[in-house]
Protein backbone atom coordinates (compact mmCIF):
# COMPACT_ATOMS: atom_id res chain seq x y z
CA UNK A 1 0.00 0.00 0.00
CA UNK A 2 1.04 3.67 -0.40
CA UNK A 3 -0.20 6.22 1.56
CA UNK A 4 0.36 9.87 0.19
CA UNK A 5 -0.22 13.81 0.65
CA UNK A 6 1.44 16.86 1.37
CA UNK A 7 3.74 17.07 4.24
CA UNK A 8 1.39 18.03 7.39
CA UNK A 9 -1.46 16.17 6.63
CA UNK A 10 -1.26 12.66 8.88
CA UNK A 11 0.81 9.97 7.11
CA UNK A 12 2.99 9.76 9.83
CA UNK A 13 0.00 9.98 12.56
CA UNK A 14 -1.25 6.84 9.73
CA UNK A 15 1.72 4.63 10.67
CA UNK A 16 1.78 5.30 13.84
CA UNK A 17 -1.44 4.45 14.53
CA UNK A 18 -1.27 1.16 12.98
CA UNK A 19 1.98 0.42 14.99
CA UNK A 20 0.42 0.96 18.53
CA UNK A 21 -2.58 -1.26 16.93
CA UNK A 22 -0.24 -4.10 16.03
CA UNK A 23 2.54 -3.56 19.39
CA UNK A 24 0.88 -1.93 21.53
CA UNK A 25 3.07 1.41 21.87
CA UNK A 26 3.86 4.04 19.92
CA UNK A 27 7.68 3.97 17.99
CA UNK A 28 7.55 7.78 18.35
CA UNK A 29 6.82 8.27 22.24
CA UNK A 30 6.31 5.99 25.65
CA UNK A 31 4.10 8.99 26.81
CA UNK A 32 0.60 7.30 25.76
CA UNK A 33 -0.78 10.79 26.35
CA UNK A 34 0.73 12.13 23.98
CA UNK A 35 -0.95 9.94 21.38
CA UNK A 36 -4.52 11.49 22.35
CA UNK A 37 -5.74 14.31 20.47
CA UNK A 38 -5.79 17.59 21.92
CA UNK A 39 -9.00 18.52 23.50
CA UNK A 40 -10.20 14.65 23.60
CA UNK A 41 -10.78 12.43 26.65
CA UNK A 42 -9.04 9.41 25.01
CA UNK A 43 -8.08 7.46 21.71
CA UNK A 44 -9.02 4.36 20.07
CA UNK A 45 -7.40 2.45 17.18
CA UNK A 46 -9.21 -0.53 15.80
CA UNK A 47 -7.54 -2.52 12.87
CA UNK A 48 -8.63 -6.17 11.03
CA UNK A 49 -6.88 -8.72 9.39
CA UNK A 50 -5.63 -12.03 8.53
CA UNK A 51 -2.58 -13.92 9.51
CA UNK A 52 -2.54 -16.72 7.66
CA UNK A 53 -5.79 -18.52 7.27
CA UNK A 54 -7.22 -16.89 10.66
CA UNK A 55 -8.90 -13.29 11.13
CA UNK A 56 -7.15 -11.26 13.78
CA UNK A 57 -8.66 -8.25 15.26
CA UNK A 58 -6.46 -5.73 17.47
CA UNK A 59 -8.17 -2.93 19.18
CA UNK A 60 -6.21 -0.46 22.15
CA UNK A 61 -7.87 2.06 23.72
CA UNK A 62 -6.56 4.96 25.75
CA UNK A 63 -8.05 7.37 28.01
CA UNK A 64 -6.13 10.12 30.31
CA UNK A 65 -5.20 8.85 33.56
CA UNK A 66 -6.32 5.22 32.94
CA UNK A 67 -3.81 2.72 31.52
CA UNK A 68 -4.00 2.01 28.09
CA UNK A 69 -6.21 -1.42 27.15
CA UNK A 70 -5.73 -4.11 24.34
CA UNK A 71 -8.33 -6.96 23.07
CA UNK A 72 -7.28 -9.46 20.77
CA UNK A 73 -10.16 -11.17 19.01
CA UNK A 74 -12.66 -9.36 21.25
CA UNK A 75 -10.57 -10.72 24.14
CA UNK A 76 -9.27 -8.22 26.69
CA UNK A 77 -5.54 -8.68 26.88
CA UNK A 78 -3.15 -8.80 30.28
CA UNK A 79 -1.20 -5.80 28.65
CA UNK A 80 -1.49 -3.82 25.40
CA UNK A 81 2.43 -4.82 25.34
CA UNK A 82 1.23 -8.72 24.72
CA UNK A 83 0.35 -7.90 20.89
CA UNK A 84 4.43 -8.00 20.27
CA UNK A 85 3.69 -11.63 20.75
CA UNK A 86 0.54 -12.10 18.13
CA UNK A 87 1.83 -9.37 15.26
CA UNK A 88 5.65 -8.23 14.18
CA UNK A 89 5.40 -4.63 13.22
CA UNK A 90 9.05 -3.27 11.78
CA UNK A 91 9.25 0.72 11.26
CA UNK A 92 11.17 3.22 9.27
CA UNK A 93 10.79 6.79 10.61
CA UNK A 94 13.60 8.83 9.55
CA UNK A 95 14.42 9.65 13.40
CA UNK A 96 15.73 5.94 13.08
CA UNK A 97 18.52 6.83 11.50
CA UNK A 98 19.58 7.37 15.49
CA UNK A 99 20.06 3.79 15.81
CA UNK A 100 22.81 4.10 13.06
CA UNK A 101 24.62 7.72 14.29
CA UNK A 102 23.12 7.91 17.75
CA UNK A 103 24.88 6.44 21.30
CA UNK A 104 25.40 3.07 21.57
CA UNK A 105 22.42 3.31 24.20
CA UNK A 106 20.30 3.14 20.75
CA UNK A 107 21.70 0.33 19.01
CA UNK A 108 21.55 -1.24 22.35
CA UNK A 109 18.19 -0.93 22.55
CA UNK A 110 17.58 -1.55 19.17
CA UNK A 111 19.05 -4.43 18.90
CA UNK A 112 17.83 -6.03 22.20
CA UNK A 113 14.33 -5.42 20.39
CA UNK A 114 15.32 -7.27 16.96
CA UNK A 115 16.15 -10.28 19.98
CA UNK A 116 12.96 -10.29 21.52
CA UNK A 117 10.94 -10.55 18.38
CA UNK A 118 13.47 -12.94 16.84
CA UNK A 119 13.68 -14.95 20.28
CA UNK A 120 10.80 -14.19 21.99
CA UNK A 121 11.78 -16.64 25.24
CA UNK A 122 14.69 -14.54 25.52
CA UNK A 123 12.41 -10.88 25.30
CA UNK A 124 12.92 -10.75 29.28
CA UNK A 125 16.65 -10.60 29.17
CA UNK A 126 17.70 -7.28 28.91
CA UNK A 127 15.46 -6.09 31.63
CA UNK A 128 16.67 -8.96 33.93
CA UNK A 129 19.94 -8.28 33.24
CA UNK A 130 19.22 -3.86 34.06
CA UNK A 131 17.61 -4.91 36.73
CA UNK A 132 20.57 -6.78 37.79
CA UNK A 133 22.64 -4.00 37.29
CA UNK A 134 20.21 -1.40 39.30
CA UNK A 135 20.75 -3.62 42.05
CA UNK A 136 24.10 -4.04 42.01
CA UNK A 137 24.72 -0.44 41.64
CA UNK A 138 22.24 0.24 44.81
CA UNK A 139 24.34 -1.99 46.71
CA UNK A 140 27.46 -0.24 46.00
CA UNK A 141 26.18 3.47 46.81
CA UNK A 142 25.03 1.61 50.51
CA UNK A 143 28.39 0.02 51.09
CA UNK A 144 30.56 3.35 49.62
CA UNK A 145 28.22 5.16 52.62
CA UNK A 146 28.72 3.05 55.27
CA UNK A 147 24.88 1.35 55.73
CA UNK A 148 25.83 -1.77 54.52
CA UNK A 149 28.83 -4.28 54.23
CA UNK A 150 30.78 -5.42 50.54
CA UNK A 151 29.70 -8.78 51.11
CA UNK A 152 25.83 -7.33 50.37
CA UNK A 153 27.38 -6.86 46.94
CA UNK A 154 28.69 -10.29 46.29
CA UNK A 155 24.85 -11.82 45.17
CA UNK A 156 24.90 -9.27 42.86
CA UNK A 157 28.06 -9.01 41.29
CA UNK A 158 27.32 -13.27 40.62
CA UNK A 159 23.98 -12.43 39.18
CA UNK A 160 24.86 -9.54 37.32
CA UNK A 161 28.02 -11.97 35.63
CA UNK A 162 25.68 -15.19 34.85
CA UNK A 163 22.77 -12.56 33.25
CA UNK A 164 25.69 -10.39 31.55
CA UNK A 165 27.12 -13.32 29.74
CA UNK A 166 23.61 -14.74 28.92
CA UNK A 167 22.78 -11.40 27.89
CA UNK A 168 25.98 -10.94 25.30
CA UNK A 169 25.79 -14.74 24.01
CA UNK A 170 21.67 -14.11 22.79
CA UNK A 171 22.91 -10.55 21.46
CA UNK A 172 26.44 -12.69 19.46
CA UNK A 173 23.75 -14.67 17.93
CA UNK A 174 21.04 -12.10 16.93
CA UNK A 175 24.23 -10.70 14.97
CA UNK A 176 25.16 -13.76 14.04
CA UNK A 177 21.46 -14.11 12.38
CA UNK A 178 21.12 -11.04 11.01
CA UNK A 179 25.27 -10.34 9.02
CA UNK A 180 24.64 -12.23 6.22
CA UNK A 181 20.95 -10.86 5.10
CA UNK A 182 22.23 -7.30 6.50
CA UNK A 183 25.42 -7.50 3.68
CA UNK A 184 22.84 -8.77 1.01
CA UNK A 185 20.41 -5.95 1.38
CA UNK A 186 22.98 -3.98 1.88
CA UNK A 187 24.94 -5.24 -1.12
CA UNK A 188 21.32 -4.46 -3.38
CA UNK A 189 21.49 -1.22 -2.31
CA UNK A 190 25.18 -0.40 -3.10
CA UNK A 191 26.40 -0.01 0.31
CA UNK A 192 29.42 -2.42 0.23
CA UNK A 193 30.78 -4.91 2.16
CA UNK A 194 28.43 -4.11 4.99
CA UNK A 195 28.73 -5.99 8.47
CA UNK A 196 28.06 -5.89 11.69
CA UNK A 197 30.19 -5.88 15.09
CA UNK A 198 30.07 -6.62 18.68
CA UNK A 199 32.38 -4.48 20.80
CA UNK A 200 32.64 -5.73 24.04
CA UNK A 201 33.36 -8.64 26.43
CA UNK A 202 30.76 -11.38 28.69
CA UNK A 203 31.41 -9.94 32.15
CA UNK A 204 32.93 -12.51 34.11
CA UNK A 205 32.86 -12.69 38.47
CA UNK A 206 36.37 -12.50 38.33
CA UNK A 207 35.89 -9.06 36.26
CA UNK A 208 33.44 -7.22 37.96
CA UNK A 209 35.54 -8.39 41.08
CA UNK A 210 38.63 -6.72 39.90
CA UNK A 211 36.60 -3.08 39.37
CA UNK A 212 35.01 -3.12 42.28
CA UNK A 213 37.13 -0.20 43.92
CA UNK A 214 36.53 1.67 41.14
CA UNK A 215 32.86 0.76 40.88
CA UNK A 216 32.17 1.75 44.73
CA UNK A 217 33.77 5.33 44.30
CA UNK A 218 31.76 5.87 41.64
CA UNK A 219 28.10 3.57 42.74
CA UNK A 220 28.20 2.51 39.50
CA UNK A 221 28.92 -0.71 37.58
CA UNK A 222 32.12 -0.14 35.16
CA UNK A 223 31.98 -3.26 33.20
CA UNK A 224 29.15 -5.31 31.17
CA UNK A 225 26.60 -5.47 28.60
CA UNK A 226 24.85 -2.19 29.33
CA UNK A 227 28.25 -0.20 28.35
CA UNK A 228 28.63 -2.44 24.95
CA UNK A 229 28.34 -1.13 21.23
CA UNK A 230 26.96 -2.57 18.19
CA UNK A 231 29.13 -0.94 15.17
CA UNK A 232 27.99 -1.12 11.85
CA UNK A 233 30.90 -0.89 8.92
CA UNK A 234 30.90 -0.50 5.24
CA UNK A 235 34.39 -1.22 3.85
CA UNK A 236 35.71 -1.19 7.26
CA UNK A 237 34.22 2.15 7.71
CA UNK A 238 31.95 2.88 11.24
CA UNK A 239 28.99 4.34 9.39
CA UNK A 240 28.40 5.87 13.03
CA UNK A 241 31.10 8.60 12.23
CA UNK A 242 32.60 8.18 8.99
CA UNK A 243 29.05 7.66 6.88
CA UNK A 244 27.08 9.92 5.39
CA UNK A 245 23.26 10.35 6.23
CA UNK A 246 22.85 8.74 3.01
CA UNK A 247 24.67 5.29 3.94
CA UNK A 248 23.23 5.76 7.61
CA UNK A 249 20.00 5.57 5.96
CA UNK A 250 20.52 2.12 3.58
CA UNK A 251 22.43 0.64 6.78
CA UNK A 252 18.68 0.74 8.72
CA UNK A 253 16.92 -0.23 5.53
CA UNK A 254 19.14 -3.33 5.16
CA UNK A 255 18.83 -4.18 8.90
CA UNK A 256 15.10 -4.09 8.73
CA UNK A 257 14.93 -6.15 5.40
CA UNK A 258 17.21 -8.47 7.09
CA UNK A 259 15.08 -9.03 10.55
CA UNK A 260 11.76 -8.85 8.22
CA UNK A 261 13.17 -11.78 6.40
CA UNK A 262 14.24 -13.50 9.62
CA UNK A 263 10.82 -12.64 11.41
CA UNK A 264 9.15 -14.35 8.41
CA UNK A 265 11.62 -17.84 8.16
CA UNK A 266 10.64 -18.06 12.03
CA UNK A 267 7.85 -17.15 12.74
CA UNK A 268 5.91 -18.46 8.93
CA UNK A 269 4.45 -14.84 8.36
CA UNK A 270 6.34 -11.80 7.39
CA UNK A 271 6.05 -8.68 9.71
CA UNK A 272 3.80 -5.61 9.09
CA UNK A 273 6.42 -2.87 7.22
CA UNK A 274 5.59 0.30 7.90
CA UNK A 275 7.88 2.99 5.99
CA UNK A 276 7.41 6.54 6.55
CA UNK A 277 8.84 9.15 3.58
CA UNK A 278 11.89 6.15 3.04
CA UNK A 279 11.89 7.37 -0.49
CA UNK A 280 12.71 10.51 -0.86
CA UNK A 281 16.56 10.56 -0.37
CA UNK A 282 16.88 7.69 -2.55
CA UNK A 283 17.90 7.63 -6.07
CA UNK A 284 15.83 6.21 -8.60
CA UNK A 285 18.20 2.59 -8.78
CA UNK A 286 18.17 2.14 -5.32
CA UNK A 287 14.28 3.22 -4.87
CA UNK A 288 13.44 0.48 -7.63
CA UNK A 289 15.50 -2.17 -5.65
CA UNK A 290 14.08 -1.37 -2.55
CA UNK A 291 10.47 -1.32 -3.98
CA UNK A 292 11.19 -4.78 -5.46
CA UNK A 293 12.74 -6.23 -2.60
CA UNK A 294 9.84 -4.64 -0.17
CA UNK A 295 7.11 -6.46 -2.31
CA UNK A 296 8.81 -9.46 -1.90
CA UNK A 297 8.35 -9.69 1.66
CA UNK A 298 5.16 -9.37 2.83
CA UNK A 299 2.75 -6.74 3.32
CA UNK A 300 4.21 -3.30 3.82
CA UNK A 301 2.51 0.32 3.97
CA UNK A 302 4.55 3.08 2.13
CA UNK A 303 4.05 6.98 2.48
CA UNK A 304 5.11 9.39 0.31
CA UNK A 305 4.20 12.93 -0.90
CA UNK A 306 3.68 12.03 -4.71
CA UNK A 307 2.55 8.25 -6.06
CA UNK A 308 5.14 8.81 -8.73
CA UNK A 309 8.12 8.46 -6.15
CA UNK A 310 7.23 4.30 -6.01
CA UNK A 311 8.42 2.97 -9.10
CA UNK A 312 6.24 0.37 -8.98
CA UNK A 313 1.98 -0.46 -9.01
CA UNK A 314 0.94 -0.55 -5.39
CA UNK A 315 -1.53 -2.92 -4.50
CA UNK A 316 -4.03 0.09 -3.10
CA UNK A 317 -2.91 3.84 -3.05
CA UNK A 318 -4.36 5.75 -0.17
CA UNK A 319 -4.56 9.68 -0.19
CA UNK A 320 -4.39 11.11 3.19
CA UNK A 321 -5.58 14.50 4.25
CA UNK A 322 -6.10 16.61 7.07
CA UNK A 323 -8.51 13.90 9.02
CA UNK A 324 -9.22 11.49 6.04
CA UNK A 325 -7.88 8.49 4.50
CA UNK A 326 -9.44 7.34 1.41
CA UNK A 327 -8.60 5.30 -1.14
CA UNK A 328 -7.64 6.85 -4.52
CA UNK A 329 -8.36 4.39 -7.72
Amino acid sequence: MLAVGPNGVGKTNLLESLHVATQGFSPRTRNDAQLIRFGADGARVAVAGRRGATSLDLEVTLRHGVGKKAKLNGALLRTAEQLRSETSTLVFTPDRLGVVKGAPAARRAYFDRVLGRLAPARAALPAEYGAAVAQRNAALRRAASGHSSNAAIGPWTERVASLGAQLVAARLEVLGLLGPAFALHAGELELPAASLRYDGEPPTQESLERRLSRDLERGFTSVGPHLDDVVLLSDGRELRSFGSQGEQRLAMLALLLAEAELISARRGVPPLLLLDDVLSELDPERRRTLAARVGSIGQALVTATDAAMLPAEPDQLLGVSPGRVASVP
